[in-house]
């Protein structure tokens, strides 16, 4: 675990047209969504072959399926011919997959299938759809646009070693999702997430299930964790905490372990300087959702609700001219510590 420091106090935030600048916007698009590992999705969405669904990041459209030899790929949903967009559904079942602009058609794997007008040793290079790092890790689906990018390992090797407790991660499926377009930059809500000084005010139920005067925020390279013990702990509860993880950049997943246990993840997309696509997932081990868990959703997405707000508020005020930057209070130190990452990654350290 990193040493925390706590002499945040007073210190300037990266400064607030940092979150409404379109030029600093394309900025992030390619020296963070381009060049770092994104959890794109889950195995459970790729079961079969010839399953598919499309992702798309940083405005880069991505197609991830299955073969015919149950071999998972990604690649640009990007023609070769012309550079039109291939595939148009967000996800499903084919044998090939085919440019409606040209007839060119390609295999699960990207690679050309057929293409009319042409014999395949005039196309080269051209013959196949670009193809993108991927790698599995307890069945959630990382992609790297950076085709150098070195293995997950290397750079969160802690945050896997910190998941191989959950042994029951493997088994779940995605169940249900929820997408919210928010009118914030990604950055205020990642913002929003690290830090739980508002949590009283704005999180009435929150602050009474957890116990808010003994959570922890611990910082890790590249990600960090949050938790509490139950303010009401049952017999049922007996046993491990929930965790709710960061992972750099844009990662939220909520692990709860209990007798059944569960995960949500939380995909924070930027589309524009003041617009974010947030993507909340659920995951469980049956389709059929008991009333715990039905409870455990209406839960957690009363507080997002609560923070679509706070966010929300909180970009009207970086437009103005009233301050250049905020302020850390001492137990902002996960906040400032995303901050110190971005910075790195902006300035290319």
């Amino acid at each position: 675990m990193k040493e925390l420091q706590t002499n945040y106090a007073l210190e300037h935030t990266i400064p607030y047209d940092h979150y409404v600048s379109p030029q600093i916007f394309e900025e992030e698009k390619k020296k963070i969504f381009q060049s770092s590992w994104i959890f794109a999705g889950h195995l459970s969405q790729v079961e079969k072959a010839g399953d598919f669904f499309t992702f798309d990041i940083a405005d880069q459209p991505i197609i991830i399926s299955k073969d015919k030899n149950n071999e998972l790929n990604a690649f640009y949903n990007i023609c070769p011919h012309r550079g039109t967009i291939v595939e148009k559904s967000e996800c499903g079942n084919k044998k090939v997959f085919t440019c409606t602009y040209h007839g060119w058609t390609f295999h699960l794997n990207g690679n050309l299938n057929k293409a009319p007008n042409f014999t395949s040793n005039e196309l080269g290079n051209h013959s196949c759809m670009t193809k993108v790092k991927l790698e599995v890790f307890q069945s959630m689906i990382f992609i790297n646009l950076n085709p150098d990018a070195r293995p997950m390992a290397e750079t969160y090797g802690d945050f896997m070693a910190s998941l191989e407790k959950y042994t029951f991660l493997d088994s779940l499926k995605k169940i249900r999702v929820t997408q919210r377009v928010i009118d914030a930059n990604w950055k205020a809500v990642v913002d929003n997430y690290l830090e739980c000084d508002h949590c009283k005010i704005a999180h009435p139920e929150f602050s009474k299930t957890f116990d808010m005067k003994n959570y922890h925020i611990d910082l890790h390279d590249n990600f960090s964790c949050q938790y509490s013990e139950l303010t009401n702990k049952s017999k049922e509860d007996q046993g491990d905490h929930a965790n709710f993880y960061w992972v750099w950049p844009n990662l939220m997943v909520s692990i709860y372990p209990g007798k059944e246990g569960n995960m949500t993840t939380s995909q924070i997309l930027p589309l524009a300087a003041d617009k974010t696509l947030a993507i909340y997932s659920y995951y469980f081990k049956s389709d059929e959702i008991s009333k715990e868990q039905e409870e455990l959703i209406r839960f957690v997405d009363q507080v997002r609700e609560e923070d679509f707000d706070l966010v929300e508020l909180l970009q009207k005020g970086f437009h103005t001219n009233a301050f250049k930057y905020g302020v850390y209070s001492p137990t902002e130190y996960a906040m400032k510590y995303f901050h110190d990452l971005y910075e790195n990654a902006i300035n290319g350290q």
